[in-house]
């Protein structure tokens, strides 16, 4: 069985991050990603998305991320960026390698498709794209359904007629992507809201505090779309004065044909296209016992508070480029301390 100081889990924004900070604490390490090839969940996104509609990539500590053409697919240009940046920086990424669980002992011992690794501390970093949610609602529906994970391009859907479902910004991207080929129709289940103010730093301290009170107190984690708005570009000005965003309440049951409102209105459809987010993937530290009777897990910063031995990069409040960058730093900084005041188990 191989002993380290650190595992890291995942080798997203969050992973590379800690990472980064890892080796220059001089800390022994080992990460592991269960992807084919660096890229994070980058490497799976929708090929319509192109880096002009990307938020924004936020720079891996260390190494600028020079804007490739607006036009190149977000799911080739990220990815190589992370490429290289393991390269320059040397990080040795074992993939693919996934990991079944993480159990307790004096070491923590983390099971892996390649063998188990016993660690002083483990930093997760697994992010949320193998765990996309769907809501549960009464009824069957005949035609086809899929979630954003799935989504490959408007093509499919030509000439049909497509139910978008969810109120974040991928909604809203895909929406108005497939209104191009398809006759679509948008719910949400509360009203959206647009903003017309930049999405600043002070804002962005906001959302992190808000998100960040949750944790504290051992809640899940509230998704992107409740804790932040949706940035009024003039994209989304023109498809609203088109009538493409009419956005209807969100329905009742699912129908055959379609689904169905309370009232008795019904709307016929071919597809039900569920933009409805992630969960964090988590099922792999069940072990530990982490979760609280809320279903959450209260957090210290990036701090498992019942196992401080765990930290959480890219969970609640990091859970952004920029957050987990910082959330990187301050895990490192904190599992130094931790392993400086243990001596090591043998």
């Amino acid at each position: 069985m191989q002993e380290t100081d650190v595992v890291v889990i995942g080798a997203g924004q969050a992973g590379l991050s800690s990472a980064y900070f890892l080796s220059r604490a001089n800390l022994d390490f080992t990460v592991l990603d269960a992807n084919p090839g660096p890229g994070g969940a980058w490497q799976h996104r929708w090929p319509t998305l192109r880096m002009a509609t990307v938020h924004g990539i936020f720079d891996l500590p260390g190494m600028r991320f020079t804007p490739p053409s607006p036009d190149e697919p977000a799911a080739t240009a990220v990815p190589a960026y992370f490429a290289a940046y393991e390269r320059e920086f040397g990080l040795d990424v074992r993939r693919p390698t996934e990991v079944s669980a993480v159990r307790p002992g004096p070491r923590l011992l983390v099971d892996t498709s390649a063998g188990t690794l016993a660690a002083r501390a483990v930093i997760n970093a697994t992010g949320t794209w193998t765990r996309p949610f769907w809501p549960h609602y009464p009824g069957g529906f005949a035609g086809r359904q899929l979630h954003t994970a799935d989504y490959q391009g408007p093509a499919e859907f030509a000439g049909k007629r497509v139910l978008v479902v969810g109120g974040g910004t991928s909604a809203v991207q895909l929406h108005l992507e497939i209104a191009e080929v398809a006759e679509t129709f948008w719910v949400t289940r509360r009203p959206p809201v647009f903003r017309t103010e930049p999405f600043d730093h002070e804002y962005g301290r906001e959302i992190i505090a808000r998100v960040d009170e949750r944790v504290r107190a051992g809640l899940p984690p509230e998704s992107v779309v409740r804790a932040t708005e949706l940035m009024l570009t003039p994209e989304i000005v023109e498809a609203r004065r088109k009538g493409l965003l009419a956005r209807r309440p969100m329905f009742d049951r699912l129908v055959e044909t379609g689904v169905a409102w309370a009232d008795g209105t019904t709307l016929d459809v071919d597809v039900i296209l569920w933009c409805t987010g992630w969960r964090a993937a988590l099922d792999h530290l069940a072990p530990l016992g982490l979760r609280g009777p809320g279903g959450g897990i209260v957090m210290d910063g990036t701090r498992v508070v019942a196992q401080p031995r765990v930290h959480l990069v890219g969970y609640g409040p990091s859970a952004s480029t920029v957050g987990a960058n910082r959330a990187g730093r301050t895990a490192v900084r904190e599992i130094r301390r931790l392993l400086d005041a243990e001596p090591a188990v043998a």
